[in-house]
């Protein structure tokens, strides 16, 4: 048991491999069949994989070309955002059902804080039960839940019993759990960092735990103190309803790779005024211009200029676009370009959490998960 910290009943819905399933929901014929959306073209790349499909090993990220070896028999399907959108709208007027403290991180997939919430259930385990048997009976779709006391552990929680499940780890299991959890497990570890801490004897959330702050700082940098504190059942961060933008981004993958810098700009040009529209449909502006570049090797190099100003008009970002490309010469040829920008005028400074008070409703939220 966390004795000193706040309980909270945090919920993490994710949708059940959602862009595929809406597929196989649309098209009878598809069920129970390897399907993968997105990358059907000769460079395209995976955006979803069904469950049947990522039994052979098919993920999201992957080239559709590769995808394509490791299942021959795999069907690609074109995305169809109206309908994820369609779908995603009405999920989420389940969890409002709920509770008004609902942070979407995606179309799939949700944070929702019911400490307190609408129908008077003093079980989070229940809700969830409720949540998705609510999602099944309205789309036909599938969702799985992870509950817990905050959003880190809630989401690790969603992953354990999926497809179609939900695992609860009460406050007194806490610790217990994130000490027998393999580091590759905890969200915000990729593979580079896991790789770096297995060469360090990190296997565990044990393991970490057994690391000084000091280490794990002067080991993986900034990131070290939040390492220290996750393995201890410590994380502050509150659901927040309105998520703030903090970054805009368009990107186009090239059917042939490119090593002409006049053809990069043309495409460039073209991604610029993407991202003006963006911007005037989200009325939102920004200062750090980021330009991205993917090398036929796969290879990824990003490089970015911060502006004393706001932008939003195509003509400077694309100056500024141009002005990073010919920073530095090209290693390859590309097959990827992406500008994002970054550091916008919707950017607040968090509050401080209220430790005091929070201590102070402590001993009321010591009920039924």
């Amino acid at each position: 048991m966390i004795e000193s910290l706040p309980i909270r009943k945090i919920i993490h819905v994710d949708m059940d491999a959602f862009y595929a399933s809406v597929a196989q929901l649309d098209n009878p014929d598809l069920r129970g069949k390897a399907i993968a959306v997105g990358g059907g073209g000769a460079r395209g790349v995976v955006s979803a994989a069904s469950y049947e499909a990522r039994k052979f090993g098919v993920r999201s990220a992957m080239a559709g070309a590769l995808a394509r070896k490791l299942c021959p028999e795999l069907i690609f399907v074109k995305s169809d955002f109206a309908r994820y959108n369609e779908i995603s709208k009405q999920v989420r007027a389940i969890f409002y059902e709920y509770t008004d403290l609902v942070e979407p991180l995606s179309l799939d997939e949700a944070y929702l804080d019911v400490t307190e919430n609408k129908v008077g259930m003093p079980s989070a385990t229940v809700i969830a039960t409720w949540i998705r048997q609510k999602i099944k009976e309205r789309t036909g779709l599938n969702a799985s839940a992870g509950i817990s006391i905050n959003k880190f552990i809630a989401k690790v929680a969603s992953d354990i019993n999926k497809p179609n499940g939900q695992k609860t780890i009460p406050p007194e299991e806490v610790i217990s759990f994130l000490e027998a959890l393999d580091i590759r497990k905890f969200y915000g570890i990729g593979k580079v960092t896991a790789e770096k801490m297995y060469q360090r004897g990190i296997f565990t959330g044990l393991d970490m735990k057994k690391k000084s702050k000091e280490y794990l700082a002067e080991n993986f940098g900034k990131s070290g103190s939040y390492y220290y504190d996750i393995v201890r059942g410590i994380q502050h961060s509150q659901v927040k309803p309105n998520r703030i933008r903090k970054s805009l981004a368009a990107e186009r993958t090239f059917r042939e790779n490119i090593t002409s810098e006049i053809f990069m700009m043309e495409r460039l040009e073209h991604i610029a005024n993407e991202i003006e529209k963006r911007l005037s449909k989200s009325n939102v502006a920004g200062k750090t211009i980021t330009l991205k570049i993917k090398y036929s090797d796969f290879t990824l190099q990003t490089r970015s200029k911060t502006l004393g100003y706001y932008v939003r008009t195509k003509d400077i970002i694309l100056e500024t676009a141009k002005d990073l490309l010919y920073q530095d010469t090209m290693k390859d040829s590309v097959r990827l370009l992406g500008i994002s920008l970054s550091n916008l005028n919707t950017e607040k400074k968090e509050e401080p959490v209220n430790d005091k008070k929070e201590e102070a409703i402590d001993v009321q939220l010591r009920f039924e998960f």
